[in-house]
């Protein structure tokens, strides 16, 4: 286990030998308060933790607004360029919480200064780009894990151990889509998330990376795709829109399984609706984000009379249940942000115990297939033909 970023932590562990990691993190805004906030959080629920992370220093390209943050979030120190991030001995993991060119570039640099690297979804704006980070990123050793924080909700957990149980029988469908309102009205301004250059894509690398990731976390490996994608409004205060606004893809599984995938940012009245469903032979599960401590499940003939024709709405709370031997006694509800503490847990863990990412975190490798996913639906889109998904290795 690669000791940098680590000091003792002595009597302010409470007595306990528990070992610190310096954080450096790149990037303030939604994904860099929600990753703060899962640090401190894990700090003191999952006691005792893994490794206890110490909040060195935040890298910003705003001046006031990073230093604002530094105080808000509670890092010691912030900077600028994101370099120092790289220099800085203090710091043994390096959390790339910014925008998706910004994700390249720094991730590569921190591994290859010995850095343990974790970068928020997508991992490149092309597949060329992931590729890129994963394979030069992996040469160096460190551990290294892509932000898919919905593999950390205890319901999908539950729904994979279910699959793997082999109780829903050979996989037949999975429908996956994720839907969102945000930017439905025209006057709506110009952000970096409608900009090729800055983002890769739109609804698909942003919404649907995510379903695509748990259709192969859940499911299996996609073969090939077909795609339609749409952009609604091409042009908003402040520049032209340059990706896309919604996705519409059919998908063949290398097990058999077919599936659809939808991503949008255009579905009036949806705010955060990331939701699945898996049929299979002997039965079927369901899953929607907005009610995220529940999953439905059916199964084929486990009861007599017409309710065995139903779905059973599954409350996973129980103490036995994915991750809640952290939080509280059951019936008492954990939220969107506790997804990542799962995940930074697990990420820190294998720090520890130099054990596997794989396979229920999201490696570099995850996530390079996803971009190599999304960018097989962007040339399905483009040429109206189905795409078969070229892996590189």
């Amino acid at each position: 286990m690669s000791k940098v970023g680590f000091v003792t932590m002595g009597e302010s562990a409470g007595g306990e030998d528990i070992p610190t990691i310096g954080v450096g993190m790149l990037g303030y805004g939604f994904m860099g308060k929600a990753h703060s906030n899962a640090y401190k959080t894990l700090a003191y629920m999952t006691w005792p933790p893994p490794l206890m992370p110490q909040l060195v220093s935040i890298a910003g390209r705003n001046e006031e607004a990073v230093a604002g943050a530094a105080r808000r979030y509670g890092f010691t120190d912030h900077v600028t360029d994101w370099q120092k991030l790289v220099t800085d001995p203090r710091i043994g993991v390096f959390d790339n919480s910014g925008p998706n060119n910004f994700h390249a570039e720094p991730t590569i640099a921190a591994a290859e200064a010995g850095k343990h690297v974790i970068c928020e979804k997508p991992l490149g704006r092309t597949a060329d780009e992931a590729y890129e980070t994963w394979q030069r990123v992996q040469a160096t050793g460190v551990k290294a894990m892509c932000a898919f924080n919905y593999r950390f909700v205890p319901a999908v957990r539950l729904a994979r151990q279910i699959i793997e149980s082999g109780d829903l029988g050979e996989i037949f469908h999975f429908r996956g889509r994720y839907l969102q309102e945000w930017i439905i009205d025209a006057d709506f301004p110009m952000v970096w998330r409608l900009d090729k250059d800055v983002a890769g894509s739109g609804a698909l690398g942003d919404l649907g990376a995510h379903v695509i990731d748990l259709a192969r976390y859940l499911v299996g490996e996609i073969d090939s795709v077909s795609a339609h994608t749409r952009t609604f409004v091409k042009d908003r205060e402040g520049g032209a829109v340059t990706v896309d606004d919604a996705v519409e893809s059919v998908v063949d599984f290398s097990n058999g399984a077919v599936g659809t995938i939808e991503a949008t940012r255009f579905a009036s009245g949806r705010k955060n609706a990331l939701q699945f469903e898996i049929n299979g032979s002997k039965g079927s599960l369901s899953f929607d984000i907005e009610r995220l401590n529940e999953l439905e499940v059916h199964y084929r003939g486990s009861t007599p009379g017409k309710l065995s024709q139903g779905f059973r709405n599954v409350l996973v709370s129980e103490a036995d249940h994915p991750f809640w031997e952290h939080w509280w006694p059951q019936g008492h509800m954990i939220g969107w942000e506790h997804t990542f503490v799962h995940e930074l847990h697990h990420f820190l863990t294998a720090i520890r115990d130099d054990t596997d990412i794989a396979p229920h975190g999201a490696t570099f490798e995850d996530g390079y297939r996803a971009a190599e996913i999304c960018d097989a639906m962007l040339r399905s889109a483009d040429s109206g033909c189905r795409e078969t998904v070229a892996y590189r290795s």
